[in-house]
This record gives structure tokens, C-alpha cells and sequence, in this order.
């Protein structure tokens, strides 16, 4: 009896201990982010201030492993929340049914700013903050190396900025795929990848991820860099010699949250979607680690003075943002990116040194050197996928369907295999032309 009672006793307590620490993980929410901690610890902090006995868990990935982290997850285990700055990696989620449906947004909250709309008209996901990209420059660092502010995109093709300038790889970092699908819709394709072949030419570095870029201006180690407004606001809020400015080539669009389909604490991460959106969540956005533009038009009647605002003219963006064609070259601008720049980078900025030189020493003379020059930059300049190309739905389709088999797989290896050896044979030859240009001037 009396181990009968016993048994019965520690039975009662595990029963009780399991029950608990179910409720304990049944309160747990799961976050995956791009955005950095100095802006989810704050959301973190006073969500659980305001909800006692919830545990926010956060998982800081690129965007696009975020994507692909939610892709794999099993469908038993994905977590709640994904929330990141590029509506075109929403889009791919919802594409492939990894987004929950549901209304949770604000009324509040503008349907659009500008043309573009803050929140999915299917309600899929939701507009939590606007965001622009920019250019983010060490004022010392200028000063030191005489060179001017930085206004456009197009200025960071000049000979004067080689080997100053930064930016990360868009298959790294969703807001780098923004800023150069940016520049792409705003110049068009073949105009567009010139201009960001040229840019990357004139980068000391293409960095491992995008946290790399302001870091390294902040610290002086770069003069400039292409970053989403809230890394050069944010740091020049904290004290760091540094200025940002729009461009006129640049879109708002907003950045995004949204439930992941099958969450296991759907109705916890409904709740905090709408924390994000009310009027405190919105008020958080103005901290200066975090200086954010809300989507909230009233918030802006607390920010600091001089704070940029999308609703009051006070940022003049060209281009409206097409995301649905965005997200139908999701994948292929990131594979053409990587294969004619991030993996080539050192022959890309040798080109353009060579290019550069050249150009100073002929400046204008000799016809037959000239002409070696025009050859060398269309070699250097010129994007290895045509706009032709891009036009022909069954090539997009190749890499816009991320279900891929053995034969898939090797095709679309095998174009990239085949970017890659194009892009460093013509920049080799570009650099051997550039060489011959110059030496004609002596």
C-alpha cells in the first residue's frame, strides 16, 4: 500500500510537473527576424513586460535563410512570426502557403504610401514600419580622403569613390536584394545592372552579411555604404560621424510581419502582430537604436525634430516598387549578383581600377585607344543575363520554383557556372584592354 501510494504520489507530481511545462512552452513564441537586437530586444522586452509568463524567443537569420529556415522547418514545429524588411521574401512565403491568413491590421494605418500598399490585400502579412534605401557615408572619413557627399546611386561610379564604397551580397541580406531590385526597376535592367557593376567595382568589399556594411562605416573602415535607411539613421542617432541620404532613384516600401502558417502559438503571435502595429509598438520605432519610419501617421507627431517622414514629403522616392516582379526574380538576381560580383569581385574592381586610369590619362585623346576603352567597360559593364532574357517566363520560372529536382538542380548549376567563367574572362579582358588604352597615351 504504502508503495502503491507512493508510486501514485510521484505519478500525481509528473503529471502535474509535464502539465506545467507544457503551459511554460505553450506560452513561448517564436520569432524569426532579419532586424538586428538593438531593435528586437526592445519589442522583446515589452512584450513580455505586458504579457507575464511569455517567453520571446528570437531567431536572427538573413532574410533569406529566414525564408528557407521556414521552408524546412517541419510542419509540426515551424515557429510563429516572420518579420523582415523585404515584402518580395513575404511574398515567396505566401506563394508556397507558409503564411496564415488572418485580419489583424490597424485601421489607422494608411491602405497605401504613395502607390504602393502598407499591408498585403489578402492579409497575409502586415506593413509594421516603411524603410528606404540609401546611402550612408563617415563624414571623417570624407573629409580625410577629400572626396564629396554622395547624393545618387549614379555618383558611385565615378573614379573618385574606388576603393571606398561597400555593400553586401542580396543573397545574404534582404535589404541589400531590395536596394539593388531598387535600382534595377528605377534604371531598368540593363541601365540598372551597369550601374551596380560599376558600383561594385568602385567597393573595397562585397561583405559577408549586411550588418558588415554600416558597421564598417561607423568605424571608418569604409567611407560609404549602401545600406536601408534605419542602419545610417539609427547610427547617426547614437552618436557616430555619419550622415544617410535618399537618392532620388529609391523606393518606401513597407517592412513586414506576418503569421506563419501551422504556428503553434498562433493566437500569441496575433497578439504581438498587433502590439507591433498599436500605437506604443509604433512609439518604440523612434528609439534612437532602433529610428524606424512608422506606418502609423501619427507617431511622427513625437519624433525628434528634422525626423524623416514617408507622409510628409520630406523623402522623394521615384520609383514605385513593383514586389510581385520582384518576386518573380527573387532568386535569379541574387544568382546573377553572386556569380558576376560577390565571386568575382577582385577581377571586377581590378577592371575598373584599369578603366579608370586609362580614362584620366587619355582624357579624350587617341581614337584607337578609345576605342580599346568603349571595349573594355562593355566587357566590364555589361550584365551577363540580357533583358531579353529576362523577359522568357520559362527562365524565370527555372529559378522562381524552389522545388527543384537532380535535372533542375544541374541546369541552373550549370548557367551559373557558366555566369561565373563569362564574368571573370571578361573582366580579365577588360583589365588587358584598359592596360593597352593606356599605355597608347604615353
Amino acid at each position: 500500500m504504502r508503495l502503491s501510494s507512493l508510486a501514485r504520489r510521484l505519478a500525481g507530481a509528473a503529471l502535474l510537473g509535464a502539465l506545467g511545462c507544457a503551459s511554460a512552452f505553450g506560452q513561448a513564441l517564436s520569432i524569426v527576424t532579419s532586424f538586428p537586437k538593438d531593435l528586437t530586444a526592445v519589442y522583446k522586452q515589452a512584450f513580455e513586460k505586458r504579457n507575464p509568463g511569455v517567453r520571446v524567443e528570437i531567431q536572427n537569420k538573413g532574410t533569406s535563410a529566414g525564408v528557407a529556415y521556414v521552408r524546412e522547418a517541419p510542419a509540426n514545429n515551424k515557429p510563429d512570426i516572420f518579420w523582415a524588411s523585404a515584402p518580395d521574401a513575404f511574398e515567396v512565403l505566401a506563394k508556397d502557403g507558409l503564411l496564415a491568413r488572418y485580419d489583424g491590421g490597424n485601421p489607422a494605418v494608411p491602405a497605401k504610401i504613395g502607390s504602393y500598399p502598407i499591408n498585403d490585400p489578402r492579409g497575409y502579412y502586415y506593413g509594421q514600419a516603411l524603410a528606404g534605401y540609401g546611402l550612408m557615408w563617415n563624414t571623417r572619413y570624407l573629409k580625410a580622403h577629400k572626396l564629396p557627399e554622395p547624393r545618387e546611386w549614379a555618383d558611385l561610379v565615378k573614379p573618385v569613390y574606388h576603393g571606398h564604397a561597400s555593400i553586401s551580397s542580396p543573397s545574404r541580406s534582404g535589404t541589400t536584394h531590395l536596394t539593388v531590385e531598387t535600382i534595377l526597376q528605377g534604371e531598368g535592367w540593363e541601365k540598372g545592372w551597369s550601374q551596380m557593376l560599376q558600383i561594385a567595382g568602385n567597393c573595397a568589399a562585397i561583405t559577408e552579411r549586411s550588418f558588415g556594411v554600416p558597421e564598417g562605416v561607423n568605424n571608418g573602415q569604409y567611407g560609404i555604404g549602401l545600406v536601408i535607411d534605419f542602419f545610417g539613421l539609427s547610427a547617426k542617432a547614437s552618436g557616430f560621424p555619419v550622415e544617410f541620404h535618399y537618392p532620388s532613384v529609391t523606393a518606401i516600401v513597407p517592412a513586414n510581419i506576418g503569421l506563419i502558417a501551422n504556428a503553434k502559438s498562433a493566437e500569441l503571435g496575433k497578439k504581438f502582430i498587433a502590439f507591433t502595429l498599436s500605437d506604443e509598438g509604433q512609439q518604440l520605432l523612434l528609439d534612437p537604436k532602433i529610428s524606424r519610419l512608422p506606418v502609423l501617421p501619427a507617431t511622427y507627431a513625437r519624433a525628434p525634430a528634422g525626423y524623416p517622414n514617408p507622409y510628409g514629403g520630406t523623402i522623394k522616392a521615384k520609383v514605385n516598387f513593383d514586389s510581385e516582379l520582384s518576386e518573380q526574380r527573387y532568386f535569379l538576381v541574387s544568382a546573377i549578383f553572386d556569380h558576376a560580383i560577390t565571386f568575382r569581385h577582385k577581377e571586377l574592381a581590378a577592371a575598373s581600377k584599369a578603366i579608370h586610369d586609362a580614362s584620366a590619362k587619355l582624357a579624350g585623346r587617341n581614337p584607337k585607344a578609345q576605342a580599346l576603352l568603349k571595349e573594355a567597360r562593355e566587357l566590364a559593364f555589361t550584365p551577363v543575363v540580357g533583358a531579353d532574357k529576362v523577359k522568357d517566363k520559362a527562365f524565370l520560372a527555372l529559378f522562381r520554383d524552389t522545388k527543384r529536382d537532380a535535372a533542375k538542380t544541374r541546369q541552373i548549376t550549370g548557367l551559373e557556372q557558366y555566369w561565373n567563367s563569362v564574368a571573370r574572362k571578361n573582366y580579365e579582358r577588360a583589365q588587358e584592354l584598359a592596360t593597352q588604352a593606356a599605355a597608347m597615351a604615353r
